[in-house]
């Protein structure tokens, strides 16, 4: 099977695509996978590290082709609030909880779910159901602490909005683990 073994960025091509694919966020954020495009051109993604694909980019087969990659439409809520200060009350909520978020100039959007729902029409927000393509914060990095919080690792939570260090918390922060657990246990199952 032919190989793609690298990403270029929207609007740094513009020979045509040999083929599409569509892929949801957790498909965007691979190494290595088969992708079949949306004409039947079958191939494996195969990069060096995992990148953050975005609509609009082309992944490059070993024979110079262009895949060109389209973002698919997610079920998604957008939470909207009274004002930019209640957005940013209920931004740290769900940033405290490790859910990807994509920030828009209205309102915030996460993938649907319902605890979260009814948690942010608690705080006083506007939830509106949508499909659209996500695209959240920080990308490759939102989806990562997302895996270790789905996976039970504990973290270190004074930190969790600084996204250089995030690497380093397992180095540095065992000894803390001890004081998180039981406030957070509910956010690592």
């Amino acid at each position: 099977m032919i190989r793609a073994t690298k990403v270029l960025g929207q609007h740094r091509w513009t020979q045509a695509a040999a083929d599409t694919v569509v892929l949801d966020f957790d498909d965007r954020h691979r190494r290595r996978m088969a992708m079949t495009g949306t004409r039947g051109l079958e191939f494996l993604l195969d990069l060096e590290n995992a990148v953050a694909l975005r609509g609009g980019d082309a992944l490059v087969l070993e024979d110079g082709r262009l895949i060109e990659v389209v973002a698919a439409a997610e079920p998604l809520i957008e939470i909207r609030g009274v004002d930019p200060l209640h957005l940013v009350r209920i931004a740290w909520h769900l940033g405290n909880r490790h859910l990807p978020t994509q920030i828009m100039p209205k309102g915030l959007r996460i993938r649907r779910d319902h605890v979260i729902e009814a948690m942010v029409r608690g705080l006083g927000a506007r939830v509106i159901e949508i499909e659209a393509p996500f695209d959240p914060e920080g990308g490759a990095y939102a989806q990562a602490s997302h895996d270790h919080a789905a996976h039970g690792h504990g973290h270190d939570h004074h930190h969790h909005d600084d996204h250089t260090h995030h690497h380093h918390h397992d180095e540095h922060c065992d000894h803390d683990h001890h004081h998180h657990d039981h406030s957070h246990a509910h956010d690592h199952k």
